[in-house]
């Protein structure tokens, strides 16, 4: 088995901080156009960060490991 250095994982922090900046900045999904499916914008972009989270998430995982 390999051993990594612990720099070599420094890019998947950067990947778990994309959820927070996507949610956090408020002005760039406060809007009601779009609609997909009936839902604002606003609704559905929020809806949208749940499973690729996840998918972040189990990137981040995998790498660690």
């Amino acid at each position: 088995m390999e051993t990594r250095k612990k720099g070599d994982r420094g890019w998947i922090w950067l990947l778990l901080l994309a959820p927070y900046i996507g949610l956090l900045w408020l002005p760039f999904y406060n809007s009601a156009q779009p609609e997909w499916f009936g839902f604002p914008f606003f609704y559905w972009y929020q809806f949208l960060w749940v499973p690729v989270t996840s998918l972040l998430l189990f990137v981040a995982y995998r790498s660690m490991k």
